[in-house]
């Protein structure tokens, strides 16, 4: 089973050359502005893609998604992970798009336990770990070496333990890295300076 992995496209998705897989993953930031026709843009382009399986998380930049009447509008074979889980194949995924912080961002969520009891919602048996949001201290700094990722998610996966680990968010640490029993990608696709920098990961299974 081969896997393409992608995030932070922020409406450059027409611009992306998207490898032949089985399952498409896009971990948030689809939009720039996250309004309804850029939503509306990539859904139709995310949608037709020939994937047999497509699953989208949203980011900080996809206000539409936090429209609970928009749901009702998500193409059928694009399966929307929001604090939710999904079983392919014999995979177990699990995505969520909250990130910490307490700006005007989409699916913001305090530090500590307001965001803590999103984590706490994934489910032991998790194969693949889908967020917006990376932990802290693995593929999470800005170019000034300050660190932003989620404390709380971290301490969970010390528990939770997933194969593979997804998100984005920071763009300039771009990347995979292996931790013990976990493989982490960061998908981020556009740089710090939103330049088209790099390419959508491919997992083989």
């Amino acid at each position: 089973m081969r896997l393409i992995c992608l995030a932070d496209t922020h409406n450059f998705h027409h611009d992306i050359a998207i490898p032949t897989g089985d399952i498409l993953i896009h971990a948030g930031d689809c939009t720039d502005g996250g309004t309804r026709n850029e939503t509306e843009d990539f859904l139709r382009w995310f949608s037709g893609q020939p994937h047999k399986y497509k699953i989208l998380v949203p980011g900080n930049h996809d206000f539409y998604f936090e429209k609970a009447a928009y749901l009702k509008k998500i193409p059928d074979n694009i399966h929307l992970l929001i604090d939710k889980g999904l079983t392919i194949e014999g995979l177990e995924f699990w995505g969520s798009p909250m990130t910490p912080g307490s700006g005007n961002w989409a699916f913001n969520r305090e530090r500590g336990m307001p965001i803590r009891n999103h984590w706490n919602l994934i489910p032991k048996k998790t194969d693949f770990l889908i967020t917006h949001t990376p932990p802290y201290g693995i593929l999470d700094e800005i170019s000034s070496g300050v660190k932003l990722g989620c404390e709380e998610l971290k301490q969970i996966l010390n528990t939770i333990k997933p194969k593979y680990h997804l998100f984005g968010h920071i763009h300039y640490a771009a990347g995979s890295i292996k931790r013990s029993s976990t493989r982490f990608f960061n998908l981020s696709i556009l740089d710090e300076r939103q330049r088209l920098m790099h390419s959508p990961r491919i997992i083989d299974l």
